[in-house]
């Protein structure tokens, strides 16, 4: 299937817990793991958040109370989730979804790391710049 590694493991559940913020999800290997929309959003796949290639990732601000408005299947390999803010152009493989459950802890330690050398809060509003390299404009 594409998007998945061979032999990575699969899906079995998803629920989406609006209250808590948080996209539960388990898989076929028995983890189960609850992401925060939050950590989904700040590492959104997306070419507006990662960039066109290394160093050009946009740090993202202001998403502590992000909701997930509607998650969609792409395919068979992974889902695309429609944001609160109007984000929606992430597509979240199987692989990257048990990555951002797996290794939680660190993606939130080198989150609070990339805040702290930037000098901004987590909860300041995203400032926009122009200049977008997508063609989109």
């Amino acid at each position: 299937m594409a998007g998945l590694k061979p032999g990575a493991p699969t899906p079995q559940s998803i629920t989406v817990h609006g209250q808590s913020r948080v996209l539960e999800v388990g898989f076929s290997d028995g983890a189960t793991f609850r992401i925060p929309f939050e950590l989904m959003r700040i590492y959104s796949p997306s070419a507006e958040v990662q960039g066109h290639g290394p160093g050009q990732e946009v740090l993202q601000t202001g998403k502590r109370d992000v909701e997930l408005v509607e998650l969609e299947a792409v395919g068979n390999y992974a889902v695309q989730p429609i944001f609160s803010d109007g984000h929606n152009t992430g597509i979240y493989s199987w692989d990257l979804l048990y990555e951002l459950g797996e290794k939680q802890a660190e993606l939130w330690a080198a989150y609070e790391r990339r805040l702290a050398e930037a000098g901004v809060d987590r909860d300041a509003p995203m400032i926009e710049k122009g200049g977008h390299a997508c063609g989109s404009h």
